[in-house]
């Protein structure tokens, strides 16, 4: 039973290391000096179909307010697809949870309180107005958007997140600039497929000849991971 956390943690820290390894500053754009421990927040403020966002511990996350104490968001969850108990899986997803969900390319738009959307951090409201040059459309027409789409989807970390929800509800097109520079990147990285996956075979053929070295483990399992996330 020990060997199931101890591979969470592994699949942590190799996420973590994915995008170190692609300079990709996740959390460029919102303050995380927010209480870890904070469990209120005064949503009396927000709109219905204000965007919201927090900073988790690999990324942003984003979610459509619809009033009510109440958010829309789309969440990458593998407990779904391991049990049909809906009083399990309505609980707040952890990030272990999270994780596997994106490797296994689950998800779903979930509605969940303020509190446990936010999971302790704090809360920005409509920063992407002033970033993106695009017209908004009106809060009702968003939150409605977010109602309908409300249920299980496939989760692309590039094609389908959490920003592509949430801008396609408020400005009618999805967009993610979180994977923007994480795309250039990949796009260098896989220019050369034959290349890329002829490396990988060697890291392999090493490992099993040469023994479980960290640099040629860590660079073959970076190779095949990014490939398999770009699909």
């Amino acid at each position: 039973m020990q060997q199931q956390p101890n591979m969470l943690d592994s699949l942590t820290f190799l996420f973590e290391k994915v995008f170190l390894f692609t300079n990709f500053n996740l959390f460029s754009t919102i303050s995380t000096d927010g209480d870890k421990n904070a469990n209120y927040f005064d949503w009396s403020s927000f709109k219905r179909g204000d965007l919201l966002e927090v900073p988790r511990t690999l990324f942003i996350h984003f979610g459509i307010y619809l009033g009510d104490n109440k958010v829309a968001h789309l969440m990458p969850d593998i407990l779904p697809a391991l049990t049909n108990d809906k009083r399990q899986i309505q609980k707040v997803v952890t990030n272990k949870r999270l994780l596997l969900g994106v490797l296994s390319k689950i998800a779903s738009i979930r509605i969940d309180t303020v509190e446990d959307f936010a999971y302790g951090s704090s809360i920005i409201v409509n920063h992407m107005d002033n970033i993106l040059n695009k017209q908004q459309l009106p809060n009702e027409e968003t939150a409605r958007r977010a109602e309908k789409l409300v249920g299980a989807t496939p989760y692309s970390l590039l094609w389908n997140n959490c920003e592509h929800f949430v801008t396609y509800c408020r400005y009618g097109q999805p967009v993610s600039l979180q994977t923007d520079k994480f795309c250039d990147v990949l796009k260098m990285i896989i220019r050369d497929q034959r290349g890329v996956m002829l490396m990988a075979i060697l890291g392999i053929i090493s490992i099993l000849y040469l023994g479980l070295a960290p640099s040629t483990t860590l660079t073959t399992v970076l190779i095949l991971f990014t490939l398999w996330m770009a699909s």
